[in-house]
């Protein structure tokens, strides 16, 4: 137990739900995203969903975010509000990159396809990407994974590599709704504009992410 006041807003939040809260803040403000279908994300996301999702969302507030509630996928996401939020982080070119080929993934897969998963091969995301960027070259398989492990830490995606590590690129990648709500594209123009700014002919400007 803590032994650090509880807040006297919270004077409603019984004891045997304060340790369980601390642990959604933490996860929310470490990660940015609590997946409710796997491990402890579980419990954690039915607490907050059917009991606290208020008490959360006034926590979150004065910080700049917003609570998004997913329920299916069950995904619990602390999103910055723009102009707002100052937790931010910024991605290197690669990463930028990767997570603007992602979220083209994920927004034609809903829009032709009105799928609720998004699922690709790390084959697909290869040929994916030389399609969005014509004039960029795709990261080795090596760097790839590098880049994939910090977005499935932000729990942006989910990542299984190849059972047969002579075929790497059958790796499975899963786009999260949360990777696509971190970006402030409202349509395929903006995205565009943003995709330009990559060529190799022009200055780019990293992309501004949650922290």
């Amino acid at each position: 137990m803590s032994s650090l006041s509880w807040p006297s807003f919270w004077a409603d939040v019984p004891d045997r739900d304060r340790s369980p809260i601390r642990d959604v803040l933490a996860d929310l403000l470490r990660h940015g995203v609590i997946l409710g279908d796997e491990g402890s994300g579980r419990d954690s996301y039915l607490l907050v969903r059917d009991q606290y999702a208020d008490h959360i969302r006034d926590y979150l507030a004065p910080l700049g975010l917003e609570l998004i509630i997913d329920h299916e996928p069950p995904i619990l996401q602390a999103r910055p509000v723009p102009e707002e939020c100052q937790l931010l982080a910024t991605f290197t070119k690669e990463e930028t990159l990767l997570v603007l080929a992602l979220w083209r993934v994920y927004d034609e897969a809903r829009t032709e396809q009105a799928t609720e998963t998004v699922i690709l091969s790390a084959n697909e995301l290869w040929v994916k990407w030389r399609v969005f960027f014509e004039h960029i070259e795709p990261p080795g398989i090596t760097a790839l994974e590098e880049l994939l492990a910090r977005l499935r830490r932000k729990r942006m995606i989910r990542f299984q590599k190849s059972e047969d590590s002579l075929r790497p690129g059958e790796a499975m990648i899963e786009v999260l709704p949360s990777l696509a709500r971190c970006i402030p594209f409202d349509s395929i123009d903006a995205w565009l504009e943003r995709a330009r700014l990559y060529e190799p002919e022009a200055p780019a400007t990293p992309l501004t992410l949650e922290d």
